[in-house]
């Protein structure tokens, strides 16, 4: 998330996790690019919790992962840590639990678009998360819609309607009502409060 920090130095994932807790900024690697983004704002958190809860309410019934949410590392090379604002990870033993053995990689990362991320989210995260073999879901609260994109797609399925998921071992698909989400997140019922919301 965030704009990157212009120079030349690579930047690993330990580098990252020697800088000193800042509340007000998150920091993340991608490919050793250093991405600077300040907290998000309350439009955002709020997407990210109306999103989380119906995933999460899915997942428990299917018991085919478990739904984490910000700030949780995401650690796929030695230059690359990435904070998804929502991920889902397979289920996990009791020894990850204890922190024994590290957490695995998320199957699905969910990013809300903010002004201040969206540039960091579409062209360096986006990708990386496809070149881990990572399904990325890209809210995008200005237009309304959700872009899909699969490890392997060139171009993102753009859903403005629903969403449909279905993970390897559910029994059932979850779907998503994107115009409803996007109802609820934003809190409008005209098009002038909508627009203004959406650009907070």
């Amino acid at each position: 998330m965030g704009m990157p920090i212009a120079h030349e130095r690579r930047w690993s994932v330990e580098d990252v996790w020697a800088l000193p807790d800042d509340p007000g900024q998150r920091y993340e690697t991608v490919d050793g690019e250093l991405l600077v983004s300040p907290m998000p704002r309350f439009v955002h958190q709020r997407a990210v919790a109306k999103l989380g809860l119906q995933i999460g309410v899915y997942l428990t019934g299917q018991t085919v992962g478990e739904l984490m949410f910000s700030p949780y590392d995401v650690v796929l090379d030695p230059y690359t840590l990435m904070q998804p604002d929502l991920l889902v990870i397979a289920p996990v033993s009791a020894d990850v639990v204890r922190g024994e053995v590290a957490p695995p990689a998320p199957y699905l990362a969910l990013e809300v678009l903010s002004p201040s991320t969206v540039r960091a989210d579409r062209l360096r995260k986006r990708p990386r998360y496809q070149r881990a073999g990572i399904e990325c879901w890209l809210v995008d609260l200005d237009s309304q819609l959700i872009e899909r994109w699969m490890p392997g797609d060139d171009r993102p399925q753009i859903c403005a309607a629903w969403v449909t998921w279905q993970p390897a071992g559910a029994g059932e698909a979850f779907k998503l009502d994107v115009a409803a989400l996007m109802r609820a997140v934003l809190g409008t019922s005209d098009e002038k409060t909508a627009g203004t919301t959406a650009q907070q």
